[in-house]
């Protein structure tokens, strides 16, 4: 019996800000594997910032998605057939199998499908803590920042699946852990939940000024580390609390993903206060990810590393979450539930 896959394309680029009408929902037949090919049942889709950039025709770091083809994204599923023998029928997998109920991997191609172990660590944290995700906050805290016991550690979007897990680990290394966030429930999670020495609530500071004297407040020893999610007012309050010598890794700058200009207040502070500013792209590190999933597997599996998950129901309830997520409506990991 052939199996009917529902897939999500992207049919238009947004002009500004994306709505529904860029995304359009297909079925079509599986086809049959060749040798060397894996067919997965997705669980799980997840979705990402980083999908928003994608999206464009521009030069950035990753290829724009192509038109009138599925959506990419991250997932994770189980083996339903397999002309690989490195694979069985039932083995849990995560890859990038996109926004599609059925993906047929080349399961030959360096890292385009990789098992995992369920057996301690539920199937859909390998899209959060223990996926790129996590990987993405512990080498831009870990390799970039480098904090030292006893500095200030700080992250935008706290309450996000990035930030979180950045202020864990940095409080598993005996740093002072501050985050911003949007609203008192997401920063009462931070705090309370998430074990994070303080929070800002961005929503509640209009201006820089105010901005500015919330952080000096939450960080009275100034910043050392700022792994920055979003960008705009809430970067130049934090380059002007940065210390000497401090270290900023760019992850995202969401606050522009739509087009929108993000002018620096204050670029004379990367000379004077000598910061170091790197950008990076986790999936240029694979060499690091070993290393970095075996301390989160660790604290993931001991209930030391704590997430959240917003989960959407069905394929097409994907481009409504999505869009939410760009405007911070989510809570913790966003992900779709396939099954």
């Amino acid at each position: 019996m052939t199996l009917v896959n529902q897939q999500i394309l992207l049919v238009s680029r947004p002009l500004g800000e994306p709505t529904t009408e860029n995304f359009r929902l297909i079925e079509q037949d599986v086809p049959p594997l060749v040798d060397g090919q894996v067919l997965v049942r997705h669980h799980y889709l997840s979705l990402d910032p980083y999908m928003r950039g994608r999206m464009n025709d521009g030069r950035s770091y990753a290829t724009p998605q192509a038109l009138d083809a599925v959506m990419g994204g991250g997932t994770v599923g189980e083996v339903l057939e397999s002309r690989h023998p490195k694979f069985r029928v039932g083995d849990h997998v995560t890859g990038m199998g996109g926004w599609q109920h059925y993906s047929v991997v080349d399961a030959s191609a360096p890292s385009a499908l990789r098992t995992v172990d369920t057996t301690h660590i539920p199937l859909s944290a390998y899209l959060s803590v223990m996926g790129m995700t996590g990987v993405t906050a512990w080498l831009g805290l870990t390799d970039i920042i480098a904090p030292k016991a006893g500095e200030t550690v700080i992250v935008s979007a706290a309450s996000g699946a990035v930030g979180g897990v950045v202020g864990q680990l940095a409080k598993a290394r005996s740093c002072r852990a501050v985050g911003v966030a949007g609203g008192p429930e997401k920063c009462a999670y931070v705090v309370d939940e998430l074990g994070f020495d303080a929070c800002v609530d961005y929503k509640a500071h209009s201006d820089l000024r105010s901005l500015l004297g919330a952080l000096k407040q939450a960080c009275p020893d100034g910043i050392d580390g700022n792994f920055e999610n979003v960008g705009g007012m809430i970067l130049d309050a934090i380059m002007i609390r940065m210390n000497d010598f401090g270290r900023i890794a760019m992850c995202g700058m969401i606050a522009g993903y739509n087009g929108e200009p993000l002018p620096m207040a204050h670029p004379g502070l990367i000379l004077s206060s000598r910061l170091k500013v790197q950008g990076f792209i986790v999936s240029e590190h694979l060499a690091r990810w070993p290393t970095a999933l075996q301390e989160l597997g660790a604290m993931t599996a001991a209930g030391t590393l704590k997430y959240r998950e917003s989960i959407a129901e069905g394929l097409s309830s994907a481009p409504d979450a999505f869009l939410g997520l760009l405007k911070g409506l989510n809570f913790g990991k966003q992900l779709v539930r396939l099954t």
